[in-house]
Formats: structure tokens, sequence, C-alpha cells
């Protein structure tokens, strides 16, 4: 049992370092294009014919790099394609999806609070939310094609809010926050895989045959391209957030999500502006800052409610000391020490999540901080809300830690 357990947990670490290997690799290599291509210096006239030319020093060494439009004279027959990055942090992803979510899906998928579902009912609403995302997304870029893309952004900005929305109504704080970011990755490969890959190689193909490809294979490509840049950081931050209850566990996870994809296009403007040499619009980072500003507002919206405590300071001595805390001892002796015991009573469990004992008062103490952020003022614990702790519970926490903090 011991063995099987183990080898599930080295399988689960291991499918997330490669998925974080590969995350790097593909976003690494479409922050370097993105940057390139916009630095471009497009106002020389290049005896081969390439739309621009930059100069770049790296390594101890020089290069001298060349964009065309459509492609040099001779075809080279070592043409590097960056596509496999994408595609593997997508097989990477979904994997972990399957292990964490699916299998795990009574702990960290299912919210009976929120929507009492069966395992196959949450795993295949989680499945078919990514396809029929894909869908959806794919028909308004083919129909707004040729319309203001501006209009296409907002309107994409809307599906994801309505998506961001309809997660936190189906699925746990933490599942809803990770499919949002699932949800956007998959459109992501999605791009790579079904639009931009077979454009340029319908490109490339006529480029051999040598007949001149149709300039809305590059239009397209780019529409999809460009969606990339803008929603690459929001998925960072989206597949983050699984370790932040306050990101994931408050009242206005959806809204605190749909702030996120507004960050990333304010953070992205910046740096593609710069890149393009039409300035540095400092102004983005006070936008940016208002938004989280607001997102951290929205997550502590409990603390208001109940005097606003603050930061733990001293020992833990005085947690113990401080009222309530004899209530706060037998709540979480029965709704979490089940777990986070030397020997955990739930079944599964070989070793209290994440190493943390919470049996004795001195280890309940020590544990004040975490308690408070993840069980009084979010609900990330119990994962799922399986242990049934109600909201008076919940607020005897908040009124603790308020007190021995000084609150």
């Amino acid at each position: 049992m011991y063995d099987l357990a183990a080898i599930g947990a080295w399988a689960e670490f291991a499918i997330r370092w490669l998925h974080v290997i590969t995350a790097i690799a593909w976003i690494g290599s479409s922050f370097y294009f993105i940057a390139l291509d916009l630095g471009l210096h497009r106002d020389r006239n290049l005896a081969s014919g390439a739309d621009g030319e930059e100069w770049q020093v790296h390594g101890g060494g020089f290069y001298h790099i060349q964009k065309y439009l459509v492609a040099p004279a001779a075809m080279p027959p070592d043409l590097k394609w960056f596509k496999w990055e994408s595609y593997w942090t997508w097989f990477s992803g979904f994997a972990l999806l399957i292990v964490v979510y699916y299998f795990g899906a009574e702990f960290y998928l299912i919210d009976a609070n929120v929507m009492d579902l069966a395992a196959w009912q949450a795993i295949a609403i989680s499945v078919l939310s990514l396809a029929l995302g894909w869908v959806i997304y794919d028909t308004l870029c083919k129909v707004f094609v040729d319309s203001d893309q501006t209009w296409l952004m907002v309107a994409l900005f809307g599906v994801l809010v309505v998506m961001a929305w309809g997660y936190t109504q189906v699925f746990s704080g933490r599942a809803a926050m990770l499919h949002l970011g699932a949800f956007t990755a998959t459109l992501m490969t999605g791009n790579v895989a079904h639009v931009i890959i077979p454009n340029q190689k319908i490109v490339v193909a006529d480029l051999i045959a040598g007949r001149t490809p149709d300039a809305k294979y590059g239009r397209i490509a780019k529409q999809r391209s460009t969606h990339n840049n803008y929603l690459t950081l929001p998925v960072i931050f989206l597949m983050l957030s699984n370790h932040y209850p306050l990101a994931f566990a408050t009242d206005y996870t959806w809204l605190i999500a749909s702030l996120v994809f507004l960050m990333g296009v304010t953070i992205r403007h910046f740096f593609n502006s710069m890149h393009a040499r039409k300035g540095t619009p400092w102004w983005t980072w006070a936008a940016t800052t208002i938004l989280f500003l607001m997102i951290m507002g929205l997550s502590t919206a409990p603390m208001f409610r109940s005097d606003d405590p603050e930061e733990a300071q001293g020992a833990a001595l005085r947690f113990v000391q401080a009222d309530g805390f004899q209530e706060v001892h037998d709540i979480v002796l029965g709704r979490c020490s089940m777990c986070h015991a030397a020997e955990p009573a739930w079944d599964g469990l070989l070793w209290p999540p994440k190493g943390v004992r919470l049996e004795t008062e001195a280890q309940i103490a020590q544990q004040a901080r975490a308690i408070y952020l993840q069980s009084g003022l979010s609900h990330a614990m119990p994962p799922a809300n399986l242990a049934w702790m109600e909201e008076d519970e919940r607020a005897a926490i908040r009124a603790w830690y308020a007190a021995a903090t000084g609150g």
C-alpha cells in the first residue's frame, strides 16, 4: 500500500515537473519571438528582400536575424518548427488534471456545498467544458476574422468571465480557478495545433510548389498569436492560484479571475509597446496595481465583516491564551485533525498534508495564521468542505485570530 502511494506521489511530481519544464520552453520561445517581431527594424532596404532585421548579443556571441514575410529565395531544408513546446505543455497539464483532480475528485474537484456531483459527472463537465470552449472560441475567431479585432478581444473577455462564473457554480474554488486556466490554455494550444501551424504548413507547401501563398493564412495566424500573447500571463496566475486560498476560496473567485485577465492585458501592453519602440506606457503598471489591489480587497472581504484582524506577530502562547481558543481547538480537532495527524484517519492518506499536524494546542497555535487564512478567511480547508465546517465555526476562527492579534 505504501509503495503504491509513494509511486503515485512521485508520478504526480514527475508530471508536474514535466509540465513546468515544457511551459517554460513554450512561454520563453513565445515571449522571445513576440519581442523579436515587434522590435525588428523595418526601415531598411535589405538586399536579401527580408521584411526586417535585428542584431542581438547573447552568450558571448552576436546574432543577425532577418524575417521574411513570405519566404527567402530558397527554402532551407532544416526549417525549425516551434510547436512541440505548446503540445507537451497541454499534454502534461491535462495529465496533471487527471492525476490530481480526476483521481482526487472527492478532495479537489467536487464541493457538495457548491454542487453535489458524482465524480463521473464532475469529470464529464470538466472535459466537455474544455472541448465546448474551443468550439465557441474558434467560431468567434472565424466569424470576426475580418472585423475590428478589438471587439473580438472584448467578446473573448466576455467568454472568459462567463466561464469563470460558471466554473465557480459547479466546482470547488480551487478547481474552478484551475479549470479556467486549463480552459484558457486549451484555447492557446488549440490555436497553435489547429490554426497557426497548419496555416504555416500551407504557406510552406505553396512556396515549395512555386505558388504565391494566400495572405489570409498569415492574417489568421497573426490573430491567434495575438490572443496567445495576452492570455499567457493570466494562465500562469490561474495555475499558481491553487497554492493561495485567498485567490480561489473566497466569495468572489470568479470576479478575481476576471480581473486577472485584465492585468494580463495591461502588463503585456507595456512590454509590447516597449519592444515595438512605441514608448514605455508606465500608466499600465499603475492600472495593474489598482487591479491587484481590487483583487486583494475582494479576497479579504470576510475580514471586513469581522473587525479586520492584523497579521499575527506574537508568540504561539498568545494564540493559546486568546479568547475563543478552546472553541477553535475543538473545531480544529473535529474538522481538521482526521487528516492533519501523525497517523491520518482519512482513507488514502498516509501522512498529514504538507506535514502539518493539528493534534495539540501547541500545534494549533503554531499554525494559527494558516488556519485563519484557509478556514476562517477563505473556504480552502477542509478541501471541498468534506468535514462540513459550518459558517459560525469559520466566524469563530476569525474572531479568535482577531483577539490574538489585537484586531
